[in-house]
């Protein structure tokens, strides 16, 4: 909450920066609101199972700080999406049939990015850091929590939804378009280990790894219409 207030405060005073002087020059700094919508391509690079991605949405909210005199601009982000995600199970134990699990996931985005102008303002390259809190991955079936986790014995599929909340993700991309709209794509990789809390819970690991690694990723299409 703490980290929410202070990325709203420095939105808040962005918008009221206006002009910048530079070595005797006067330059205007342009600021823009941007609304954001997307759809996203989510997954978990793991070896501890097998994910199929999933289609989700997104929403967001940006600050862009257009600086003429620089060859770059910047903008601070804030963005909400909900992910799917399907991993590989079996009814029971002893069954043959394989069966995708469906999962979701919310997640809330800050970022703070750089814009590296390729034309102008029209077309730029996108990058920079992001810290993600997300939820814990939820069943899209309740049905199917007792599914048991293929390359495990007796790894359930509720078993494995308390993953790590704080992450940090790198976000690289590209956008293009005229001042009122923009069009991007976007991949996001997470720096951090999104499944290092699964080894912290008490669930049955027999006949598969108990060390349990995983880095998200998430591709981004989408459209900004500032003002």
């Amino acid at each position: 909450m703490n980290n929410i207030r202070l990325f709203l405060l420095v939105v808040i005073s962005t918008c009221f920066v206006t002009k910048n002087f530079s070595q005797s020059n006067r330059y205007r700094i342009d600021n823009g609101i941007g609304i954001t919508g997307a759809v996203t391509k989510f997954d978990i690079a793991t070896d501890n199972f097998e994910t199929k991605s999933g289609d989700g949405f997104l929403g967001g909210l940006g600050i862009t700080v257009d600086l003429p005199h620089r060859w770059y601009n910047l903008s601070y982000n804030m963005q909400l999406s909900e992910n799917n995600i399907e991993i590989l199970g079996r009814p029971d134990l002893i069954s043959n049939e394989d069966v995708f699990i469906k999962y979701k996931m919310f997640a809330a985005q800050l970022s703070f990015l750089g814009h590296l102008k390729v034309i102008s303002k029209y077309l730029t390259i996108d990058g920079g850091p992001m810290i993600q809190y997300n939820g814990r991955l939820e069943l899209n079936d309740e049905s199917q929590e007792n599914y048991v986790i293929n390359n495990y014995t007796n790894l359930s599929a509720k078993d494995i939804s308390n993953i790590s909340q704080v992450n940090v993700n790198g976000v690289i991309g590209v956008s293009a378009g005229y001042k009122f709209i923009r069009f991007k794509a976007q991949y996001i990789y997470g720096f951090t280990n999104i499944l290092k809390k699964l080894e912290d819970e008490n669930i049955d690991t027999a006949g598969g790894n108990s060390s349990f690694k995983g880095n998200q990723s998430m591709l981004v299409f989408g459209a900004v219409l500032s003002f």
